[in-house]
């Protein structure tokens, strides 16, 4: 039997928790179970608003701040740690429903979890979360409808970058035909999307403005941009910075590594990572973050200055290594 399902079997109300930095992989899971699981109740819960960039996927403003603690379990989807799920511990009555009610989380990334509560999980180093789900729901030939097919595939082309990245096999292309099998449109995905991602002058004239400030190191091997609090503000709300500059610098010649740091009054300073050699995981990982060897983050508390030549030691480091491992290899 499905193991999501024996989970959930013997409880009216169930909560699905999202990190705070959600991405298609964990919105499609959310939805995902949403839609599949037969419980009463199914409440989706992520402590920050879902990202602009995300509402191409029906149902995303089903996802709200508000912790249904009348649950009688949890699902966490696509993460493991604890840093990602920060703000949610920081609440003493959900970290009170953690420690003490049954959690089930499913994850796809290979970082060790340091969750403080015990919980069941469904982990394997897989390129989504939802190809977890999926494998999970359809085990002894159970069938799931199209929009359940169509949440999965988002996800799948999310983590993969379209079916491009490193961590794409043939096993990934089998399931986006399961998929598609099942009722998924990957045109009309992708046409969603497409419409949701146009942009307006005033991006595109910020966006040229992010390029101006784009920092290289390391002979032009790393490349940063600071994307001070003022700007979040902003623009977030219309375009996520993030994804406005991340992909341009992933194509830049000679760039190995690209992240987008971000500041918060709180003295808070986030990094995304886009690599084209598989060090962001590890990179991330040193500052107390996670992710996947091609696509991390993190989240610190230091001073921009002061971080990043701490920043630019830590990847020099990675890609030296790497590089020796290649020539010995």
């Amino acid at each position: 039997m499905s193991r999501i399902l024996e989970f959930t079997k013997e409880y009216r109300r169930i909560v699905v928790v999202q990190a705070e930095n959600p991405d298609a992989d964990s919105l499609g899971s959310a939805l995902a179970l949403e839609e599949a699981l037969p419980n009463e109740i199914v409440s989706l819960y992520c402590p920050v608003q879902v990202p602009k960039y995300l509402r191409y996927l029906q149902g995303w403003d089903r996802v709200v701040d508000d912790f249904d603690l009348e649950a009688e379990a949890a699902i966490i989807v696509d993460t493991s740690a604890q840093i990602l799920l920060s703000k949610t511990l920081m609440k003493p009555e959900i970290a009170n429903f953690l420690q003490n009610k049954p959690v089930l989380v499913i994850d796809h990334h290979e970082t060790e979890p340091d969750l403080p509560f015990e919980f069941a999980e469904i982990r394997a180093p897989v390129e989504s979360t939802t190809r977890l789900i999926f494998e999970d729901l359809t085990e002894d030939g159970q069938t799931i409808s199209a929009s359940v097919a169509q949440n999965l595939l988002a996800g799948l082309m999310s983590d993969t970058l379209g079916l491009t990245t490193a961590s794409t096999g043939a096993g990934s292309f089998r399931l986006a035909a399961d998929l598609i099998d099942r009722g998924a449109n990957i045109y009309q995905l992708e046409q969603s999307r497409y419409e949701l991602m146009k942009k307006s002058q005033r991006v595109l004239r910020y966006k040229a403005d992010l390029i101006e400030r784009v920092e290289y190191h390391l002979d032009g091997r790393l490349a940063t941009v600071l994307i001070p609090f003022e700007e979040i503000q902003k623009y977030s709300d219309e375009y996520n910075p993030n994804v406005l500059i991340l992909d341009e610098l992933r194509m830049v010649e000679g760039v190995e590594l690209a992240v987008a740091l971000k500041t918060y009054p709180d003295g808070k300073l986030t990094g995304k990572l886009r690599a084209s050699k598989p060090v962001a995981e590890e990179l991330a990982a040193a500052f107390g973050g996670g992710g996947h060897p091609y696509a991390a983050g993190f989240r610190i508390y230091e001073d921009y200055a002061k971080f990043l030549p701490e920043l630019i030691k830590v990847a020099a480091d990675l890609l030296e290594r790497l590089e020796t491992d290649e020539e010995a290899g």
